[in-house]
């Protein structure tokens, strides 16, 4: 077999173009002609527009043109791409989202008006002469004040900011009132999820090109799918034929969820290139990202765990509060709801589940799918609820999980929340990470820290996630207005080397190696003789793109349909080569055998022969070796893991340093063990940050306070640890061909609740047992307060 094929850690070949600067990123695109577009943005959260005046600017040097809402009447809104039902069985209300602020500013950030010109500078100069006369307006930021009566409306036509008020599983609400009736012990918890900007580190980037002569449309853009802006904005926003639009999203420096969803600035640019006849360029500033990209997070949640007299679980209730912002992203109604409350079972046997989800709108930048998506706020509100159960019940906080853990017999598990797990083995988890993270010795280095007055915790986490999403039959039920399949084509060429075209899309993942490992492995040869195409829907099949997860267990499975066909039409031209029936051909190592002769052919013999069919059965087969496959999944995939963090803090301070941090994950079959390592190092990142520093914040009016890298805090390499990481404990997935979970989020999903534990931990050893809970980010600050009481 090849030594880069499956089960290889073979370095990321896409690494040589990005270390040594050869990456081709959108901003790279520089189109003959291009003028560039700068947006004016509302500095206030809200209000009417009263007057928008673009004489003097008009005529300042180099303008092309300025657009505003009035060239864009014949033009419809942004899309939501998924629509949720409430527990009263009504559609959530959805306002309509235009491109550029139509009749009121309803964020800081909103777009009024476009200004073209031959410069970025110029274009910006100009933007700051138009004279926008706006009457502001009061601005509703906390979500419990925006659903009080006579509240400011982020939307005049809607009834209320409330978008939906959705219950689940609405018909267990009685009996889970009634579990908890009967508890011998409930755990309450009041805990905020809080709102992060993704900051990926290229910022949003778009360039709309048109070609008169074939009325031909085309978009560069950072996102993650492609296919998926071309059918957004296409059918829904521009109104083009999709074999009229192409996009192409080329190299991308990181997404996090936030270069899923279609913005703005990308079909302005698409529109604005057929208007002008020229290419429309925009690029984004750094503080330009922090108000026009999607946000992650913000939910208020409150939190109830009952347990009966032999610490069993028996039911859970919550009730959350999730910020919408003040439109509707594209995917934000699912993140709260169907990616939330599906997941509140957790690792657990909890029989009764019941969740009730207020999404509310506020004059606040939209909130959308941010890295795990909908999975860390759960598993932080059923990690921290169960910490504090075992505090209140003097138990073992580890032991406390493994009574009710889900037992490896138990597989495939009905949880209450509708989802089915197919493979888990929780017990191995928590025990490979408590071996990794050396819990043995733990008192004694407890004992050292004391010694040099510091105080020292150990916290931990299980967590599970859905990945790999989704059957579409299942989420088209559930209100996804959109198939979740993912598509491949792979083409043989005439010397053997093969390209294969994904409807996936990478922006750090590592597929231009993984995919070429999977695709060596099953031909069984080299990982170079095989090419990896994304990002470009004129030369790639209708894929959904990047997200959940899901590119190996859904895009990977694609990809072995396509090629499984490639073997199957090249066993039959092997067949009729070495003269015997294809049922009696292998192929191994590269070589077309016949079984139990030392007949063969080379895999370069009959790739030639598919293309130069000289000795060929045409009469049965037609020339070429070129498959398309599409693969929807029967179900999503369950990752696992246990997580123990490890923290030291400065009494005098408040200072939390995070000393050690260990991950045990079950992500089935591993592909390539150091992409999945670096995966799990990045989604730890960003996890901490988000437990320690992150926090994107607003004043009451609106106004974003944590704008800008100086005052919003991302974690640098002295804040973090060493990493311990394990993926050892392998139960595969049942339902894909690869037996793969899907590994990109797991990071960011665990560390939150084990950070928070830990330092909850660490401040009772101290002495400090008032403390049962603090809100995220646990900053110095937050920490110091919290031990003075």
């Amino acid at each position: 077999m090849p030594k880069d094929g499956i089960g290889a850690s073979s370095k990321r070949r896409e690494d040589l173009r990005f270390l040594t600067g050869s990456g081709r990123y959108t901003d790279d695109m520089n189109l003959r002609g291009q003028a560039h577009v700068h947006f004016l943005r509302s500095e206030v959260a809200h209000g009417r527009i009263k007057a928008i005046d673009t004489t003097a600017a008009a005529a300042m040097p180099g303008v092309v043109r300025i657009f505003t809402a009035a060239d864009f009447e014949s033009v419809g809104g942004l899309p939501c791409g998924w629509q949720v039902t409430d527990r009263h069985g009504q559609p959530m209300q959805e306002p309509k989202h235009p491109v550029l602020a139509d009749g009121k500013v309803r964020h800081v950030g909103d777009p009024i008006a476009a200004v073209v010109a031959e410069t970025p500078e110029q274009a910006r100069d100009a933007a700051e002469a138009i004279g926008v006369d706006i009457d502001e307006l009061p601005a509703v930021i906390d979500m419990k004040a925006a659903l009080k009566d006579g509240a400011p409306k982020v939307h005049d036509d809607l009834a209320s900011n409330l978008c939906y008020d959705w219950g689940f599983v609405e018909e267990n609400r009685e009996a889970v009132n009634e579990a908890f009736d009967k508890a011998a012990h409930v755990v309450s918890l009041e805990l905020v999820n809080n709102r992060l900007v993704a900051n990926p580190m290229e910022p949003r980037v778009a360039v709309g090109d048109y070609d008169p002569w074939g009325d031909m449309h085309t978009l560069y853009t950072t996102s993650q799918n492609p296919h998926v802006i071309r059918l957004l904005m296409g059918a829904f926003v521009l109104g083009i034929p999709e074999h009229k639009l192409r996009v192409v999203a080329p190299d991308v420096g990181g997404g996090f969820g936030s270069k899923i969803f279609h913005y703005a600035e990308e079909a302005f640019c698409t529109f604005a290139a057929k208007a002008l006849k020229r290419p429309v360029k925009w690029t984004a500033s750094r503080s330009e990202a922090f108000i026009s990209d999607a946000q992650g997070r913000d939910h208020v949640t409150k939190m109830e765990l009952a347990l009966d007299a032999d610490h069993h679980f028996t039911a859970i209730r919550t009730e959350t509060y999730a910020n919408m912002g003040a439109y509707l992203s594209t995917f934000a109604p699912s993140v709260p709801t169907w990616l939330h409350g599906t997941l509140m079972a957790g690792n657990y046997r909890t029989p009764l589940i019941y969740v009730n989800v207020k999404a509310v709108f506020t004059n606040t930048v939209p909130v959308d799918a941010y890295r795990g998506a909908g999975r860390p706020e759960a598993t932080f509100q059923l990690e921290r609820a169960i910490d504090k159960a075992a505090r209140e019940l003097g138990v073992d906080p580890i032991e406390l999980r493994r009574k009710n853990f889900i037992q490896p017999d138990q597989f495939p598990y009905q949880t209450p929340v509708a989802v089915v797990y197919d493979t888990g083995n929780y017990q191995a988890t928590m025990d490979k990470m408590l071996q990794v993270a050396d819990h043995a010795g733990f008192e004694a280095r407890a004992a050292q820290s004391k010694a040099r007055g510091k105080l020292r915790g150990f916290g931990i986490a299980h967590y599970i996630e859905a990945c790999g999403i989704a059957p579409s039959n299942l989420v088209g039920q559930l209100g996804a207005r959109a198939g979740l399949y993912e598509s491949a084509t792979v083409r043989v060429n005439a010397t053997g080397s093969l390209t294969v075209m994904t409807g996936s899309h990478s922006h750090g993942q590592g597929h231009e190696t993984t995919f070429a490992q999977v695709v060596a492995e099953m031909i069984g040869i080299d990982a170079g003789q095989v090419e990896i195409v994304h990002g470009d829907t004129a030369n790639s099949p209708m894929g959904m793109g990047t997200y959940g997860s899901r590119s190996l267990a859904v895009g990977g499975s694609a990809i072995v349909r396509a090629t499984n066909k490639i073997i199957d039409k090249a066993k039959k031209i092997a067949a009729h080569l070495l003269e015997c029936a294809p049922e009696d051909i292998e192929l191994k190592d590269g070589k077309f055998s016949v079984a139990g002769t030392d007949k063969s052919v080379e895999w370069a013999g009959v790739t030639l022969a598919a293309y130069v069919p000289h000795n060929y059965p045409l009469e049965e087969l037609e020339p070429g070796l070129e498959e398309t496959a599409f693969y929807d999944p029967s179900n999503f995939t369950y990752p696992a893991g246990a997580y123990g963090c490890e923290v030291e803090i400065d009494p005098e301070t408040g200072k939390v340093a995070i000393v050690g941090f260990s991950a045990a994950d079950d992500f089935g079959n591993i592909v390539n063990p150091m992409i999945v390592d670096g995966q799990v190092h990045g989604g730890l990142a960003q996890g901490i940050g988000q437990a320690l520093m992150e926090n994107c914040v607003y004043d009451k009016n609106g106004q974003l306070l944590s704008g800008s890298f100086m005052d919003y805090t991302m974690p640098r390499a002295d804040d973090l640890p060493s990493y311990r990481v394990d993926h050892s404990c392998i139960t595969p997935c049942t339902h894909n061909p690869l037996g793969v979970k899907g590994c990109g989020e797991a990071g960011a999903i665990g560390s939150p609740p084990a950070v928070v534990n830990a330092v909850i931990d660490a401040l009772h050893r101290g002495g400090h047992t008032h403390v049962s809970h603090i809100d995220m980010p646990l900053t110095p600050a937050r920490v110091w307060a919290a031990m003075q009481k």
